[in-house]
């Protein structure tokens, strides 16, 4: 049988400690973006506004 993983421990071990790595990078670059006003809304969370919006209305009209 081959495995697709690193066969040695601590290559193992390496690779986790590059994604806590790169995840921390990312997380204190969004900071960053968020700190000088970059900050946006995401779609999905527009999207879900106007769901709840629209059938609120819609909840008004038809149960009013």
């Amino acid at each position: 049988m081959t495995t697709s993983g690193p066969s040695d421990p601590s290559e193992r071990g390496a690779e986790r400690q590059n994604w806590v790595e790169r995840r921390r990078e990312k997380i204190r670059a969004e900071i960053d973006r968020n700190r000088r006003g970059e900050y946006t809304v995401p779609t999905w969370v527009l999207a879900l506004a106007l769901v709840l919006i629209v059938g609120g209305w819609l909840a008004l009209i038809f149960l009013a």
